[in-house]
């Protein structure tokens, strides 16, 4: 991890709650007041139980969900910081393409688009020129075990794995300063979770700052910095992966 300087992403007093229209307008709240820091070149990994609000915290930052507060603050680059969820539509389009990325761990890829054209035009987006982006969307399809064979399939066609690692090529084919990962190892075997994992790793060597999601305790003991546990929506405890993980196990023993 770098040397600390200001956070490059920070999260202040987040809510986000869903109303459950099928059972009579209930409403649900996912994120109550999330307060947290990433700083460049640090991986920060999120842990919890299932429904503790990790996933919508990363949607909420990148504002695939639009939280009901809070603030959501970016500073690339060391450039003055900007509040995403402030931005009109075309700001926040924007701040995508060059600032902040989003890697689910579901391929949404374009009708009738094959691999490498998809894994291409996301370099496109990311400002790289066309061979730029062509030459750059082969190595990291090849990196991933895609092999050409499967370069023009249509991504639909794909097994589960190889869907995310498609996903995965086109999320960091040109990586942007802060990058969201939401299990990105979720359906991959020994041999390609090994091989995504040291990618990752090599991205925040190289200066990004990746905030995760994983369910993988191993994985977190390898790439982490810090994680941060939360529970019910709020942030329980932030520390070292030794120390939350045991933690973790803890917590999922008491409630067996």
């Amino acid at each position: 991890m770098a040397e600390r300087s200001e956070p490059v992403l920070q999260v202040r007093d987040l809510h986000k709650s869903f109303v459950l229209h099928a059972i009579g307008g209930r409403r649900i709240e996912a994120l109550r007041g999330i307060d947290l820091e990433l700083y460049p070149g640090e991986h920060v990994a999120l842990v919890g139980s299932s429904g503790a609000g990790k996933s919508t915290l990363l949607k909420s930052i990148y504002r695939t969900y639009l939280p009901d507060r809070g603030e959501v603050w970016l500073r690339p680059d060391g450039r003055d910081p900007v509040d995403l969820l402030s931005l009109d539509e075309r700001s926040l389009a924007a701040r995508r393409v060059r600032e902040i990325g989003y890697v689910s761990q579901f391929l949404r890829s374009e009708p009738r688009r094959g691999v490498l054209d998809s894994v291409t035009r996301a370099g496109r987006r990311r400002g790289l020129t066309p061979d730029d982006a062509a030459e750059a969307a082969r190595r990291m399809l090849q990196r991933l075990g895609i092999g050409e064979a499967l370069w023009g399939t249509f991504p639909t066609l794909l097994s589960g794995g190889e869907k995310q690692r498609v996903n995965l090529a086109a999320g960091i084919i040109c990586p942007p300063p802060v990058l969201l990962l939401d299990e990105p190892i979720s359906a991959l075997d020994p041999a390609n979770r090994d091989a995504v994992l040291e990618l990752i790793a090599e991205l925040t060597d190289g200066g990004t700052s990746v905030l995760a999601v994983f369910h993988d305790l191993a994985a977190i003991e390898r790439l982490a910095d810090r994680v941060i546990r939360l529970d019910g929506g709020r942030v329980a405890s932030v520390g070292r992966p030794t120390d939350i993980l045991t933690e973790l196990t803890a917590s999922i023993g008491a409630h067996r």
